[in-house]
């Protein structure tokens, strides 16, 4: 389609179109507006995220704890570094139990689990936040893919009854007068689809995404479980068989 003829029936859609079809021309604006936001907010993240998690070799190859979370980078919103700190916060909290200032420890719920359990539920929970927080917007881009070409096709509908409706009070019955107004409410179906489009698209892009970085997130809070309970690495093996630890975190 001709750039130019398209501008122009979009033009003559919004000046000679009613309420209604200036209300479906707006809200396929603002589902294409959130839909690209999402997509680039959610992709930038993901780009972050990517580059952090090159850091986690660096991190089982430190001398130990505190330089392990120096490479593992001290930006907002890291998730490997979340998963990290609240391991060895975890694990504190479940080996320290003694009370303050001399007096006894008070007896709390988690104390009836053991260090492994209580790590692991608390790894867990980090990594569960991530896929919360990763997840956002999603829903919107899902509602938009499914619901973009039935808004548009609606505004197709009214816009040919109302152009049925001229035509009737014209008395005159002529391919060009038919054509015409019939085209430009054909746009607004057009108009569906180039915003249901890449909502789709970026949706299975994100989803993707979040898969291969959670993969990475699970594998490192599986070793990170490994290392707070025994103070080794499961998978970070030397060429003996051995496996190598790093200091433990105080």
């Amino acid at each position: 389609m001709d750039p130019n003829i398209a501008s122009t029936g979009l033009a003559h859609v919004w000046t000679q179109g009613d309420w209604v079809t200036r209300s479906v021309a707006i809200v396929l604006l603002v589902m294409s507006l959130s839909t690209w936001i999402i997509i680039l907010w959610k992709a930038l993240d993901q780009r972050a995220q990517r580059a952090q998690a090159k850091g986690i070799e660096g991190f089982w190859h430190s001398a130990d704890f505190a330089e392990g979370l120096d490479k593992l980078g001290a930006a907002d919103g890291n998730p490997f570094r979340s998963v990290a700190l609240e391991g060895r916060e975890a694990t504190r909290h479940i080996l320290h139990k003694d009370g303050h200032n001399g007096s006894p420890p008070q007896r709390q719920l988690h104390d009836s689990l053991d260090v492994s359990d209580w790590v692991e539920r608390s790894l867990r929970k980090s990594v569960d936040d991530h896929t919360a927080r990763a997840q956002s917007g999603l829903s919107v881009l899902a509602s938009v893919a499914s619901t973009a070409p039935f808004v548009g096709l609606f505004g197709t509908v009214w816009g040919i009854y109302h152009a049925l409706l001229g035509i009737g009070a014209a008395g005159q019955v002529s391919i060009d007068r038919v054509a015409g107004p019939i085209g430009e409410a054909l746009i607004m179906t057009a108009l569906g689809l180039l915003v249901a489009i890449p909502a789709v698209l970026g949706f299975n892009a994100l989803v993707r995404g979040n898969k291969g970085i959670s993969h990475q997130l699970n594998r490192f809070a599986h070793d990170l479980h490994a290392y707070f309970v025994t103070g080794a690495r499961v998978s970070a093996a030397s060429p003996d068989g051995k496996v190598l630890p790093i200091k433990k975190a105080s």
